[in-house]
């Protein structure tokens, strides 16, 4: 039989949501292809599932990139008798800082759009196109609290989420007949890995979101019966103020 295989892109640091997602998959028995722009950071990931007896392989991809992303999916769903076809994939490539609307710049709007909502679209349309013709599969993209609002300093960061849940939305309405499940998951709060400790070393993990507790909330929506799917889910730590 198989190893079923799975896609996550928008890999960082292995104390992040991306790894935490790999591990996690690893763990349940998968093949995972680890997908992100630094090379360095990916190679760890895959080495530290390995270490622990889990299957993975790094595939360096820059998801704004839309020959890169093909090829991505091209080298993922290349028939092996040991590994089967991709049936679970991630978009989790984002780009978040506050910048006042009087100092953004076009430059800076579009490098916000391009990370978290077009290469939303190119990983969403290679999966649709991949997963369709076998009836079945779950994409899910990762949102934020500004997939719904507005705030200050953030209009650029809101403007790019919000367009990747009408992604989602469209596909999911389109696909979801077709047997893909496709959701979109509001993280709505601090997600305790190394880009908010690198920032903040002294916040108070008990006000943030675990990044294993937001996979196995992926893993919950993979494994849905598809007469109750979920299209999409927040998850916010009990003592965020909503």
């Amino acid at each position: 039989m198989s190893t079923p295989s799975a896609i996550i892109v928008g890999v960082g640091a292995e104390q992040g949501l991306g790894a935490a997602l790999c591990r996690l998959l690893a763990d349940k028995g998968y093949h995972v292809v680890i997908a992100g722009r630094t090379p360095a950071k990916i190679d760890q990931v895959a080495a530290s599932i390995k270490a622990s007896g889990g299957s993975a392989e790094a595939v360096e991809t820059d998801a704004t990139d839309e020959a890169a992303v093909i090829r991505l999916f091209e080298h993922a769903f290349t028939a092996r008798d040991d590994i089967a076809a991709p049936d679970f994939v991630v978009f989790n490539a984002g780009i978040n800082r506050p910048i006042g609307f009087r100092d953004l710049t076009a430059a800076q709007f579009e490098e916000f759009w391009r990370i978290c909502c077009f290469g939303g679209f190119l990983v969403g349309r290679e999966a649709a196109r991949h997963l369709t013709p076998l009836g079945r599969g779950t994409v899910i993209f990762t949102g934020a609290s500004a997939s719904l609002r507005g705030k200050t300093g953030f209009a650029q960061f809101a403007a790019a989420k919000a367009g990747l849940r009408m992604i989602s939305q469209s596909m999911a309405r389109e696909f979801g007949p077709l047997g893909l499940h496709v959701a979109h998951t509001i993280i709505d709060g601090g997600i305790d890995g190394e880009r908010l400790r690198s920032r903040r070393p002294d916040v108070d993990a008990d006000g943030l979101l675990n990044i294993d507790a937001i996979a196995e909330s992926y893993w919950h929506i993979h494994r849905q019966h598809p007469s109750a799917w979920t299209q999409e889910l927040d998850l916010r730590p009990y003592k965020e103020n909503f």
